[in-house]
């Protein structure tokens, strides 16, 4: 599966469960890390580790295995990486707290879903 597939798969688990204000930076250009960086709103804690759960579940489905994961304890951040695609569930405070878009901001917005 290429970078752009498993993004897509991320995105359509994450709109699944209903997240907020999904976001999906380009970040080729910047660094090695990653292809792209997909950031999503959660509307509760619990609703934060849904979606990082159906993001799990949606990648072992399609034979991709997470390279890690963390904050799925507290559920107020939730980083999964997938390797070419990292993505980050947030409560609302905490993403607007940490604002990521603004630390990528010369990073072209490849793809926006409102939730």
């Amino acid at each position: 599966m290429d970078s752009e597939q498993l993004q897509t798969l991320t995105i359509d688990a994450l709109d699944e469960i209903k997240a907020v204000d999904v976001v999906a930076l380009d970040v080729r250009r910047l660094t090695s890390i990653a292809d792209s960086i997909v950031i999503a709103s959660g509307t509760s804690q619990r609703h934060v580790q849904s979606l990082a759960d159906n993001v799990l579940q949606r990648a072992r489905e399609a034979g991709i295995r997470p390279l890690g994961v963390e904050g799925e304890q507290t559920g107020d951040w939730v980083l999964v990486d997938l390797g070419d695609v990292i993505v980050h569930v947030m409560r609302p405070e905490v993403r607007d707290f940490y604002n990521l878009e603004k630390l990528w901001d010369v990073a072209p917005r490849s793809a926006s879903v409102e939730g």
